[in-house]
């Protein structure tokens, strides 16, 4: 009796770490699942900057992109100062404004915002859209990232940022670092 009861208890130890081993795949799994946020329902957005959005208590991050700062100034053509950070915000908030905003993501960033990808009713890519439009860089923005074509031509007809000389916005952050959040 004892060989069956040892050859039991030996099974039985197979099968939990069998099944904690198939629960922890289907918790790994359900955490990689994209995550859909939508202000399809009348969940209110909030636009924060030129690349991060507040959907009802949902933070969320543009992928891909890199927008000049709130508080941060560029330099025009002609040696003066202007609000580029406010100008990328205001044009996010007019992208956003189309309506049926959508975003996947399937990441979190350093600062537990999602990461992701958006569209409204009426655009595919809200990054592709301003970059194109001048508002942020690809990827770090050097020469890195999947909006390369859209910074070009930002740059070459000077939209945006482009108009005159400007700090990369982690150039920006790194002279000009947040508080440290509890």
């Amino acid at each position: 009796m004892s060989g069956v009861t040892t050859w039991l208890a030996r099974w039985f130890r197979r099968l939990a770490a069998v099944a904690l081993l198939g629960g922890l795949i289907a918790l790994l799994a359900w955490l990689r699942t994209p995550e859909r946020i939508s202000d399809a329902d009348g969940t209110p957005v909030h636009v924060m900057d030129g690349d991060s959005l507040r959907i009802g208590d949902r933070v969320v991050r543009l992928q891909g992109v890199d927008a000049v700062e709130l508080r941060q100034s560029c330099a025009d053509g002609e040696g003066g100062q202007w609000s580029c950070g406010l100008e990328a915000r205001d044009a996010l908030e007019a992208l956003v404004a189309r309506g049926g905003l959508r975003c996947l993501s399937g990441e979190q960033d350093c600062y537990r915002r999602a990461v992701a990808r958006c569209s409204t009713k009426e655009l595919r890519d809200i990054a592709a859209r301003l970059v194109a439009q001048g508002w942020a860089v690809s990827g770090t923005g050097r020469n890195d990232g999947r909006y390369l074509a859209e910074q070009a031509e930002a740059k070459d007809a000077g939209r945006g940022i482009w108009r005159g000389p400007f700090a990369r916005p982690a150039d920006w952050r790194a002279m000009h670092p947040r508080p440290i959040e509890d």
